[in-house]
């Protein structure tokens, strides 16, 4: 799949004018935004929805422009009180000084990687995500400039790493798991990758990213 179209299906789910977290200074809009649905933990689980009030948040998908593109992650330090240790997006809660979720998104991505807004394209979005622990996510997908330097905030993040889109446009690297949790069995996405182990919300949005990409 060629850049330039990776580019144009993904300029196709920017929201429309008036919706949360459409407009943005220095963003790209596609003229027509695609059908966007909600996705979530529940998806591969039915009858176990997400229940009580949902907190928002925004994570960035990072595409790097090596030429060919990559998707950066971060996984996070094993102290934290939320998903420690889990492969993750840099993002996080949108703040009530946040405009809207791209700019809660591009905050988060300078403090936790320590990459600059001006570096980053944003090109597009993927489906709001409902986790099990209580977040409606909102991804936003963005072009980053290889010229970045990463320095990542030692609390939060353990280590950044790339992942080839080539490999998360494979289906072959997409698996079912499975785990017992309070008695009850929960289906999970895990993309397993050189001793990674991609699972839950991250690997469910990159799944997202393959089904906008392949069309």
């Amino acid at each position: 799949m060629t850049r330039d179209l990776i580019l144009q299906r993904l300029a196709a789910t920017i929201l429309p004018a008036g919706q949360p977290g459409s407009r943005a200074p220095g963003v790209r809009y596609g003229p027509t935004a695609a059908a966007l649905r909600e996705r979530g933990d529940h998806d591969l689980n039915p009858g176990q929805p997400p229940g009580g009030r949902l907190t928002p948040a925004a994570v960035l998908v990072p595409l790097i422009d090596r030429g060919h593109l990559t998707v950066l992650l971060t996984q996070r330090t094993a102290h934290l009180d939320a998903h420690a240790g889990q492969i993750s997006f840099p993002g996080g809660r949108v703040e009530p000084a946040d405009p809207d979720h791209v700019a809660a998104a591009l905050r988060e991505t300078e403090e936790e990687v320590g990459i600059p807004a001006g570096l980053v394209e944003v090109i597009g979005r993927l489906d709001d995500y409902i986790t099990g622990t209580g977040f409606r996510v909102t991804p936003v997908v963005g072009v980053v400039e290889p010229s970045f330097e990463v320095r990542p905030d030692p609390f939060e993040v353990a280590e950044v790493f790339e992942v080839p889109l080539g490999f998360v446009l494979d289906p072959a690297n997409h698996e079912q798991h499975s785990r017992i949790v309070n008695g009850i069995e929960r289906r999970y996405y895990v993309l397993p990758y050189e001793g990674r182990y991609i699972w839950g919300a991250t690997a469910g949005m990159l799944i997202n990213l393959y089904e906008v990409l392949r069309g």
